[in-house]
């Protein structure tokens, strides 16, 4: 005999003027039971962003906007829901995000929630829907894709190495929604503790580099006299590194939109920890890395972005970069004990400088996508 489904409501979130104002209150149940879904995930908060940080995160830009929502159960928020749409570029996708606490799954209530976020991604005139999943090492059926040497049978994606476990969590979801997997990114987790290595590395990546190229850092806000040239180099990110089987349409990035992302960053309360490579003959930046910390998980540290302009590969200038950022993180916030950072699987060569950096797996995200008509 099988008891009654429980009863649940969907409701739309609108985000307050403040984290402590009156008209908060939803915000911050949603924020906190967001916070329980990652540890019920990955057993810690690293991969969760502080409330201020979703807050400042969600709020509309020139570039992108979003709609929420959030399920409740007896009262209590349970599972949660989210649609962002590009506004300038890649108007024809909107990236999902769908998840229910684990003794709320299989009612039916992250169906609606998604049925929610996929009719507003219509509404919105958008044909290509992008999601994720994600796997830790360890858990049920993890371990696929590469240097994880586990068991299990891995669902590979359709147009890139690597996969993510047959029974994953959310993976039969995504299917039974028509989902398909075009991509599986690793995460991986560095322990600040490398300085032999480091010192190894560093040599090298100088002696290789230092005759053409130099090294430009700084925090936040990226000096005028350079912000066209990173401009140049963030648009290339979304046409210069693995997509697998994604549908994504070069950005076009000019000063402005640096600038929004600074101002967002800012709000956020995160600091950003810039470096870049400088090609000395011209005086162009070809290179740049980034690490975000936020002052709410003064331990743990984001690798983001790392980028080498396709016609000054070869240098060793990813490392370069790399290298330069992490000696900053260890001298200015000494209490950063780890750093995690994502890459799609076939991108071999900067696995490979994550793996000499120290980096090691401590998962797999799946890049999920869906055509409608």
């Amino acid at each position: 005999m099988t008891g009654r489904l429980p009863d649940f409501s969907i409701h739309e979130l609108h985000l307050p003027e403040s984290l402590d104002g009156p008209d908060g209150e939803d915000f911050r149940e949603l924020s906190s039971m967001m916070d329980a879904m990652v540890l019920e995930t990955w057993g810690s908060l690293d991969r969760a962003s502080s409330a201020q940080a979703r807050l400042a995160g969600w709020r509309d830009t020139p570039y992108e906007a979003s709609r929420n929502f959030f399920a409740r159960v007896d009262g209590s928020i349970v599972g949660y829901s989210s649609c962002q749409v590009p506004l300038k570029d890649n108007v024809h996708t909107a990236w999902l995000h769908v998840d229910v606490l684990e003794g709320h799954r299989r009612h039916g209530i992250g169906t609606a929630l998604l049925r929610t976020v996929e009719g507003i991604a219509k509404a919105e005139g958008r044909r290509v829907l992008q999601a994720h999943t994600e796997h830790p090492i360890g858990s049920a059926g993890a371990g696929a894709g590469a240097g994880a040497g586990a068991a299990a049978t891995p669902f590979d994606p359709a147009a890139a190495p690597g996969g993510v476990p047959e029974d994953g969590p959310g993976v039969a979801f995504c299917l039974k929604n028509g989902y398909s997997l075009e991509q599986a990114s690793r995460f991986c987790s560095l322990d600040m503790d490398h300085d032999a290595e480091w010192a190894r590395l560093e040599l090298a990546a100088h002696s290789k580099a230092d005759a053409a190229y130099e090294v430009l850092v700084w925090t936040n806000r990226c000096p005028a006299e350079y912000v066209d040239h990173m401009a140049g180099l963030m648009g290339r990110m979304s046409t210069d590194t693995p997509a697998g089987g994604l549908e994504i349409e070069a950005e076009a990035w000019d000063a402005a939109r640096v600038r929004q992302l600074e101002d967002t960053t800012l709000a956020e309360g995160q600091a950003a920890l810039v470096a870049a490579a400088q090609h000395r003959r011209t005086g162009e930046l070809v290179a740049y890395t980034v690490i975000y910390l936020d002052p709410a998980k003064p331990r743990v540290a984001e690798q983001d972005d790392t980028l080498v302009a396709k016609p000054h590969r070869g240098h060793g200038l990813g490392m370069l970069v790399k290298l330069a950022n992490l000696r900053r993180l260890q001298a200015e916030y000494p209490a950063v004990r780890r750093v995690m950072t994502f890459n799609a699987e076939e991108n071999e060569h900067m696995l490979s400088i994550n793996v000499q950096l120290g980096f090691k797996p401590a998962g797999y995200d799946g890049e999920w996508q869906k055509r409608i008509k």
